[in-house]
This record gives C-alpha cells, sequence and structure tokens, in this order.
C-alpha cells in the first residue's frame, strides 16, 4: 500500500475528527459572550448567540428569531449532522442529494458572521459606543471555517470514489 493510498484510507477519520473539533467549537460559540458594547463609557451589554437569540424572543421580535435560529444555529448544525452522515456511508448513490444540501445552504451559515461584522463596523464608527470582540465570535467563525472544510475535503473523497468505481 503506498503512501498515498493509506492517507486516503486515513482521511475520513480525521474528517470526522475536525467534525468532532468543529460541533465543539460551534457549541462553545453559541453559548460563550459574541461581544460586549459599550455606550457612553459605562453602560456594557455582553451577549451570545444564544442570549441574543432568547432576547429577540422576549422582545417578540419572532422574524429576526426565526431567521438567526435557523441560519446561525440550525444550518450549521444540520450541516454537520449530514456531514458525519456522509463520512459513514460508504456507498455514493444515496450521497449526491446530501451533497447537494451542504452546498445549497451551507454557506448560508455565513449570513450571521456577515451581521455581526456589520454591526462591528457600524458601532465602531459611532462616538457613542464601542464594541470589544469575544471568543464567541471566534469559535464561530472556526466552527463555520473547519465544516466548510472539511465539506470540501469529504467532496473530494466522494469524487475520488466514484472514478475508482
Amino acid at each position: 500500500m503506498t503512501k498515498t493510498n493509506k492517507m486516503q484510507k486515513f482521511e475520513p477519520q480525521l474528517l470526522k475528527a475536525l467534525l468532532l473539533l468543529s460541533l465543539m467549537l460551534f457549541l462553545a460559540a453559541v453559548t460563550t459572550p459574541v461581544m460586549t458594547i459599550t455606550k457612553l463609557l459605562f453602560i456594557s451589554s455582553s451577549f451570545s448567540i444564544a442570549s441574543g437569540l432568547k432576547d429577540l424572543l422576549e422582545q417578540q421580535h419572532y422574524l429576526l428569531f426565526v431567521l438567526i435560529g435557523l441560519l446561525s444555529i440550525a444550518l450549521p448544525l444540520l450541516k454537520i449532522v449530514i456531514l458525519a452522515w456522509v463520512l459513514q456511508v460508504k456507498s455514493t448513490a444515496k450521497l449526491d442529494r446530501a451533497i447537494a444540501i451542504i452546498h445549497d445552504y451551507g454557506r448560508w451559515a455565513m449570513l450571521d458572521v456577515m451581521v455581526v461584522a456589520l454591526l462591528l463596523v457600524a458601532v465602531k464608527l459611532g462616538a457613542i459606543a464601542s464594541v470589544e470582540v469575544h471568543f464567541g465570535l471566534y469559535f464561530f467563525a472556526a466552527s463555520i471555517f473547519l465544516t466548510m472544510w472539511v465539506t470540501h475535503r469529504t467532496v473530494k473523497i466522494l469524487q475520488r470514489r466514484e472514478t475508482e468505481n
């Protein structure tokens, strides 16, 4: 067995481990503070994705609650679950639809990263408030990017399986 064949055999296990790491980063990102906004030098408010969703629900902003809940929590979790399933299945016949779902809807998970970035820019430009970014934002971005990389490698594995069959 050549070195390339050994790597190809080991890669799905590595991708599963990275997917587990991505899930742990995601769970940490949802529960740890993403940022603290300080207004007028003495009024501070820290929030996480989960606490932000809770606040939206309490303030009866149902549309925003559903959108951010879907884009920030449901879609990334669904993508991780589908990837884990794809890495378990040996047959490529059932996987085309799963990979299509991941590609078509997985990129929407980045929408909330853009929203947070726009919020940061808007507040940084204002003289009334300042923003301090916390680890939750970095955990979230790392989880999303790691999941994207695992998706890319998984697609390559599936393409390689199809050419071998």
